[in-house]
């Protein structure tokens, strides 16, 4: 029976022109606004394309994001359904970063 060769973890790079962070060939990408003067990151959208379902990309660009807003001690905002419904839920470690609803009332776009 053969074996997988495991994959190697793909580079995120992060696209700070585009408000992105995404693979080296620009394929597969987490989408951000930034808000509440740059304090908060909005993470509004997750591309994969079908040519690369499955492979654990969606998880990987959250991981990067989730990483830079803690380095940069922002919150998260879960807007793109993937990473609320599906990212959060499968890593809770991650939920300390998730901005406060009691937070939201007066939050501004800075895009």
């Amino acid at each position: 029976m053969a074996t997988r060769p495991a994959m190697e973890k793909p580079k995120i790079v992060w696209n700070e022109g585009r408000h992105r962070f995404e693979t080296e060939d620009h394929e597969a990408f987490i989408e951000y606004k930034m808000k509440n003067d740059g304090k908060v990151m909005d993470l509004v959208r997750t591309f994969v394309p079908p040519s690369k379902a499955g492979l654990g990309l969606a998880s990987h660009l959250c991981v990067a994001a989730f990483e830079h807003a803690s380095e940069h001690s922002f919150s998260i905002i879960p807007t793109c359904s993937y990473v609320s419904e599906t990212f959060i839920p499968r890593y809770p470690s991650w939920e300390h970063l998730v901005h406060s609803e009691d937070d939201s009332k007066n939050l501004k776009s800075s895009i």
